[in-house]
């Protein structure tokens, strides 16, 4: 059995404490200047350009190009460090285009669960976008607050969640969950989602430690 994480008990408090919790934690993250300051657009501006429209055309359909102050900031703080930057957008690109294999909902319950497990506001906040744009509901979104054991899952959906649970407590999946992934999943599409869940918990790191800003659009913790 996977223990409670401590994250997972905020939602059975009340609806004041856990406003109280959120907004110390984005305190926390966000009271304070980023760590690393962006470079200046123009300076970059074709590189960063050319990269946020391949993203946007993989991972989101959109190919329209953006205005270079439109470009959110976390794309000119990154490309200070092309090499890892670039690695980065990579491993992205393969785990959210056409060339994924795990199914679209089972990524962004995965990315969202490991996104609030680790309080990372920048990451929860877009990804609940995402979540909505693919037909997740404000339900949705309050069951994977409370985590595996918020009643409505089907046990698909809850083998998602359970599976970022015990990543995050153990490093690793019991037989049990192992097992029941594989009742829907592919082995391949087991091990993308290790794949995935190390991935966002990696940029959940980052954007945490380098106190990266949010975008206007982005309601952090508060996203539902």
């Amino acid at each position: 059995m996977v223990k409670a994480s401590p994250h997972a008990r905020i939602s059975a408090n009340p609806a004041s404490e856990q406003r109280e919790r959120v907004a110390a934690r984005e305190a926390e993250i966000l009271g304070s200047p980023p760590r690393l300051a962006p470079v200046d657009r123009a300076s970059v501006a074709a590189e960063v350009q050319a990269i946020t429209a391949k993203l946007r055309e993989e991972v989101v359909g959109d190919a329209a190009p953006i205005p270079l102050e439109l470009i959110p900031e976390i794309m000119f703080t990154l490309c200070r460090y092309p090499e890892l930057w670039a690695a980065i957008i990579d491993l992205s690109l393969r785990l959210q285009n056409t060339t994924a294999v795990l199914p679209n909902r089972a990524r962004q319950l995965a990315i969202l669960r490991t996104a609030w497990l680790l309080q990372a506001p920048y990451e929860w906040g877009e990804h609940v976008k995402h979540g909505r744009k693919i037909g997740f509901t404000g339900d949705d979104i309050d069951r994977v607050i409370i985590g595996s054991s918020a009643p409505g899952w089907d046990e698909h959906d809850r083998a998602i969640i359970r599976a970022c649970e015990e990543l995050r407590e153990n490093a690793m999946l019991s037989d049990e969950t192992w097992d029941r992934l594989g009742e829907h999943l592919s082995d391949h599409q087991r091990f993308e989602l290790l794949v995935l869940v190390g991935h966002f918990t990696n940029v959940a790191y980052f954007q945490n430690t380098l106190r990266l800003r949010l975008e206007p659009s982005n309601e952090g913790l508060k996203a539902r």
